[in-house]
């Protein structure tokens, strides 16, 4: 799982295959439940990127993406939004979900 650093957003979500991004923020309860869930699977995900923006850090990125509360994970494939979910969920629900658009 890689923390977002300021690089060029779009080239962040605009790769190719499934794109993971997590925005968070530091004083977040249910982020920081939710992280070691998806630092879990993407150990096991090998052909899925894993990334989490800290919404207080790169207020644009999440103006951007359209984030109004956290934590939200947005799927992107191939460079477009396909899915998102807000809230924690457990790993097993979070892998099923994900494993729809791998």
């Amino acid at each position: 799982m890689i923390d977002y650093q300021g690089q060029n957003y779009q080239d962040v979500i605009g790769q190719q295959g499934l794109v993971v991004v997590q925005y968070f923020a530091t004083w977040c309860g249910p982020c920081k439940m939710l992280k070691p869930v998806l630092e879990s699977l993407s150990t096991e995900l090998n052909d899925v990127k894993f990334y989490r923006v800290d919404i207080d850090l790169f207020r644009n990125q999440a103006i951007e993406a359209g984030i109004r509360s956290v934590p939200t994970v947005v799927l992107y494939k191939d460079g477009e939004e396909v899915d998102r979910q807000s809230g924690y969920q457990p790993k097993e629900r979070v892998q099923s979900w994900m494993n729809q658009f791998r």
